[in-house]
């Protein structure tokens, strides 16, 4: 029994050895192959339905088709991976790739981006494409790089209007002792109060709690945004007075970028403008559709004159005069056709 025993455990152990080997090998084949593929994720805080994570599913499609599967992106919606803030954190340490954020929230980071915060500082749609589209649009997206971060592309994210509980906003004057929630953006504060409210920061995903429970009287927001984030089941008031046009910006950590090669980047610079393209033509769509729905659900829907609105915060534009960099933005933003 001891010498069968024995020859038992002999033979256990080289199978035992065969078995492990040969894990091992087939682990190492599957990092080879698995090498040459790179795994970049975007985080977002916006919902599964929104135009822009539309957008981004359709760019992460186009990169792996472009790449023949050699890059693949997988994009996480709803603040999974972390607030805005959060994933530009996140991008300048090099631990996410890709995020967007609203193009306020990036004055912090390229003070130039504070011109989009200005109220009423494109003529129409097509001027405001146009601008995003120019060299002077182009060279603005890559301005954050001494933060690590880089523009790949804008998202339309039309008009912000004002929407709140009691009464609805015709004229500044109806923006009297009202505080209005903002972006974390200081210049965005600064127009709420020179149009006569009141600003008040809230992140976005506790804006709907701070509406509910009076924390705040009203926010300013795009159709799409205020429908789905449900914000209209509070607000009953919505005046389209679009005082200003604050794109999304998509962006790549330059940690993330330096480490592809000439041929990667370009791949998902061509992606992501297919997928700016992409988007503008679901945006348009949203933005009617969200008009209805929320018009559906009860909410009374306004068009107060934009010209009011405008004459009062422009003492508000006159104050970059000041700032000689962002003053010769504006102008050239005026000059394109």
């Amino acid at each position: 029994m001891i010498l069968i025993d024995k020859k038992y455990n002999r033979a256990l152990k080289r199978l035992l050895n065969i078995v492990f080997s040969t894990f091992i090998i087939l682990m190492m084949i599957s990092c080879d192959s698995d090498s040459s593929i790179k795994h970049l994720k975007i985080g977002h805080g916006l919902d599964r339905t929104h135009p822009v994570h539309l957008a981004m599913e359709f760019l992460a499609d186009r990169v792996y088709e472009k790449s023949s599967g050699k890059i693949e992106i997988t994009v996480y919606p709803s603040q999974q991976l972390g607030t805005e803030r959060e994933c530009l954190e996140l991008l300048q340490i090099g631990s996410l790739a890709m995020t967007k954020v609203s193009a306020s929230v990036l004055e912090g980071f390229a003070p130039n981006f504070k011109v989009f915060s200005l109220p009423y500082i494109f003529r129409s749609d097509e001027h405001k494409f146009a601008f995003f589209e120019s060299d002077l649009g182009q060279e603005l997206l890559r301005s954050p790089k001494e933060f690590w971060l880089r523009g790949l592309c804008y998202y339309d994210a039309g008009s912000r209007s004002f929407y709140t509980i009691s009464k609805p906003i015709l004229s500044p004057d109806d923006l009297t002792g009202l505080k209005i929630r903002t972006q974390e953006s200081p210049t965005s504060v600064k127009l709420v109060n020179s149009l006569g409210g009141s600003a008040t920061p809230i992140s976005w995903g506790e804006l709907y709690t701070a509406l509910q429970q009076g924390v705040v009287d009203g926010a300013e927001n795009n159709p799409p945004s205020f429908y789905l984030s449900r914000h209209y089941e509070v607000c009953k008031f919505y005046s389209l007075n679009e005082h200003t046009s604050v794109p999304d910006v998509l962006l790549i950590s330059t940690i993330i970028w330096d480490e592809l090669s000439g041929e990667e980047q370009k791949w998902l610079e061509d992606a992501a403008m297919e997928s700016y393209d992409y988007q503008k033509k679901l945006w348009q769509k949203a933005t009617v559709e969200a008009l209805e729905k929320v018009k559906e659900a009860g909410v009374e829907i306004y068009y107060p004159d934009k010209e009011l609105f405008a004459e009062k915060a422009e003492s508000l534009l006159l104050e970059f005069r000041n700032q000689p960099e962002v003053w010769e933005l504006i102008q050239k933003i005026d000059e394109i056709q």
